[in-house]
């Protein structure tokens, strides 16, 4: 009989122990060991090997878009953090008498999801040891052993430049809710990405925690739109990675003015509309007792069709369908993480932000939103009046947020 709190006492102990070896040293060795596990995913033989297990084990996914997100969240996070000091004082402002000093929080507990077994937890583990902290990691079940063999790469590297053993830690045996819930309560900060329930139970743990849940990504087009532009970028994020990424959009508001040339437009980038009889067949499968299909769910568009028994002859890259409500009713206003957008029609450009403060409080509040616009006094109109932390102007979601 494993016993829960023995397993997670033991991760904590070690923690402790790395966590006091690691506060003791220099800037210049905690650079180098952040760069040291950069690399261990982002060396290419790695990233393949990491990248393909993550779709086998997971089933969620293209090895591809799989190797290209860890190499460029990885990349992308060490530009950020590139000549940051982490260690001493950091700040001082003369006039105000102030001085900032910088010390680690101790253990970091990070929950993961099976959409990103990879990418999610390397970026948690970088930005952990770059601040001193030591960390141990619960992927989901589907990804823990992704996240073993990423460990395994992560240690041979540590090795090499004889840091603390133990530094990055998870559990050797199945995860299960109950060590996870137990972990993040002995921690000392807990950061959890993936489900609502997650999110939840981390903010109830009693436990300093941060939670990035749903992301249910809204955009909108307006009449002022470049929308040849607007309509490959969406494209382009959208079926990156099957759309696993919480950043991928999942909800398209359209102008009526530009509406119909709009999808005219995604027709022609090899989206397929639905008609309300196809939609009914694929909110059918998509759900089933009110959740995602995990047969479904981050596959490509092709497949989906496939098992919805669609009979097409095309190949086509997204789908298409077209709504009006918003709420546990129109189950389409919610994310999907598959290649599914979701359309909506407005009549004016207060219309559109009315529809896309709706789904922000129905799924996805504090993560973000989209515009592709000219007209800056809409852009700041979103940016000051919607419950979301970023919004993204003329981009491709997924590439700009992630």
């Amino acid at each position: 009989m494993i016993n829960s709190k023995d397993i997670v006492d033991d991760l904590i102990s070690k923690a402790k122990k790395a966590q006091s070896l690691l506060e003791k040293l220099t800037q210049e060795k905690i650079d180098e060991i952040v760069t040291a596990i950069a690399w261990a995913v982002c060396k290419p033989s790695n990233n393949k090997k990491i990248s393909e297990q993550a779709v086998k084990d997971t089933g969620l996914g293209n090895v591809n878009d799989k190797i290209l997100k860890n190499r460029r969240k990885t990349i992308g996070l060490l530009r950020d953090l590139k000549n940051v000091k982490t260690i001493g004082v950091i700040n001082e402002d003369i006039k105000k008498g102030i001085i900032e000093i910088a010390k680690p929080i101790g253990i970091v507990g990070a929950v993961t999801p099976s959409t990103n077994p990879a990418a999610t937890p390397i970026n948690n583990i970088i930005n952990a040891l770059k601040c001193r902290n030591s960390i141990i990691i619960s992927p989901s079940p589907s990804g823990s052993n992704v996240f073993k063999s990423l460990l395994n790469l992560i240690n041979n590297e540590l090795k090499k430049i004889n840091a603390p053993e133990n530094l990055v830690q998870t559990f050797d045996c199945q995860v299960t809710k109950e060590l996870t819930n137990l972990l993040m309560s002995k921690v000392n900060l807990v950061i959890v990405t993936g489900s609502l329930n997650n999110v939840k139970q981390a903010s109830i743990s009693g436990t300093p925690a941060i939670g990035v849940g749903q992301g249910n990504v809204t955009s909108i087009i307006d009449e002022t739109a470049d929308l040849s532009s607007a309509v490959k970028k969406i494209k382009a994020s959208k079926i990156f990675d099957n759309a696993t990424s919480c950043s991928s959009e999942n909800n398209l508001i359209i102008l009526e003015e530009v509406y119909d040339q709009t999808i005219k437009l995604m027709t022609e980038e090899n989206a397929i509309l639905l008609n309300k009889e196809e939609k009914t067949k694929l909110q059918n499968s998509l759900w089933i007792d009110g959740k995602l299909n995990r047969k479904i769910i981050a596959k490509s568009a092709d497949v989906i069709i496939k098992e919805i028994d669609l009979k097409k002859d095309a190949s086509f890259d997204f789908i298409l369908v077209e709504e009006t409500g918003v709420g546990k009713e129109f189950p389409f206003s919610g994310e999907k993480l598959s290649p599914i957008l979701t359309v909506y029609k407005a009549k004016n450009f207060n219309e559109a932000k009315i529809i896309s403060n709706k789904i922000l409080h129905y799924q996805g509040i504090g993560h973000s939103i989209g515009i592709h616009s000219k007209k800056e006094d809409r852009i700041l109109d979103l940016a000051l009046e919607l419950p979301g932390c970023r919004v993204k102007v003329n981009q491709a979601h997924t590439f700009a947020t992630g």
